[in-house]
């Protein structure tokens, strides 16, 4: 076979003897490699593969494709070899890919906060409120209890500045009475979140901060939804006229949102009831208006008498597998987890 291929060509002899040329080439290829003759006499020797590693990874080239540093060579009269040759070289050492030292990305661990209790962990965010003119804006800071999802501290802004939420933040625990390591403010990524100016203030408070990983939007869930509730609001503005009309407006809707706002996620009890520990009265309150009806019309409740469900007893941002209190909600699906 091997003599009729020199004689006619490999293509025409495999065509003759009916064998594709791949089974010929591979039967010779473990041939040479059963007889140790895998390197070709031809192939650049160990040094002359150096010489062209390091002109390739040189300060000059290193920016460059092999066929252009390849083209640059040749212009200046020196040949190493093909720049397909290169690319083989390269390939070997696992060096086919940007060969500059490039910023390694640290790694963002995923915030697993737990709140059990009101004052145990804030979220809070910046949206922006459209102003009376096109690329106006006002910025509407909020801090939101995730427990209680009652909002302790607000303001609203010609700007979005580190010192105007270290203000916001120091009056809201001050308010709230928050002592040493009570509590942990988490928030995403942005310019005010972490600036060393808010950084040393919770550290004086000793307040824990967390943050959220970067371009990920669900690991701030909590103010992310109350954003949505209050920009779905019908009596929402489009614009508003000044910076006393945004405030005006947003002083009436977080009286609304703290003090009326049946919220589902905390069994339609508002935020101001759980804050404050009323919760299991008005539960309590609510299941004997429900258990009289259940006596004047047992007929309407098919499944027996009325039992609401209590408050949630724990909160989560990214709950852990195995978290005992994810057992607890798969027995009386109580835990609100996001």
């Amino acid at each position: 076979m091997k003599i009729l291929a020199k004689q006619i060509g490999v293509q025409a002899a495999c065509a003759a003897v009916g064998v594709p040329r791949s089974t010929y080439y591979r039967a010779f290829q473990l041939k040479g490699a059963a007889h140790g003759h895998t390197t070709p006499s031809r192939a650049l020797k160990a040094e002359e593969q150096e010489a062209v590693v390091k002109i390739l990874n040189s300060e000059r080239f290193q920016d460059d494709a092999p066929r252009e540093v390849y083209a640059t060579l040749l212009d200046e009269g020196q040949y190493l070899c093909n720049w397909r040759t290169m690319y083989r070289i390269l390939h070997t050492r696992q060096e086919v890919r940007e060969r500059r030292n490039q910023l390694r990305h640290p790694q963002y661990t995923k915030p697993e906060l737990l709140a059990t209790r009101p004052n145990e962990l804030w979220s809070w965010d910046i949206t922006k409120l459209l102003g009376p003119h096109k690329w106006t804006y006002f910025y509407l800071y909020v801090i939101l209890d995730v427990f209680s999802r009652y909002v302790p501290g607000w303001m609203i802004a010609t700007q979005e500045a580190a010192h105007l939420a270290k203000e916001l933040v120091a009056e809201t625990c001050d308010r709230q009475g928050i002592a040493l390591h009570q509590l942990t403010l988490h928030a995403d990524r942005g310019q005010p979140m972490i600036s060393k100016t808010l950084a040393m203030l919770l550290a004086d408070l000793g307040v824990t901060k967390s943050h959220s990983r970067p371009s990920v939007s669900n690991d701030n869930p909590f103010s992310e939804a109350q954003f949505k509730t209050l920009k779905y609001r019908s009596d929402y503005p489009g614009r508003f006229g000044s910076l006393e009309d945004a405030r005006n407006w947003a002083r009436s809707f977080f009286n609304w949102y703290n003090y009326e706002h049946y919220h589902t996620g905390i069994e339609l009890l508002t935020p101001a009831s759980v804050h404050f520990g009323q919760a299991e009265f008005v539960i309590a309150q609510r299941q004997q208006v429900l258990l009289a009806a259940y006596e004047r019309h047992p007929e309407r409740f098919v499944k027996g008498p009325p039992v609401l469900k209590s408050l949630p007893k724990a909160v989560w941002i990214n709950p852990p597998k195995d978290s005992p209190f994810l057992e607890q909600k798969a027995e009386v699906e109580n835990t609100i987890a996001y």
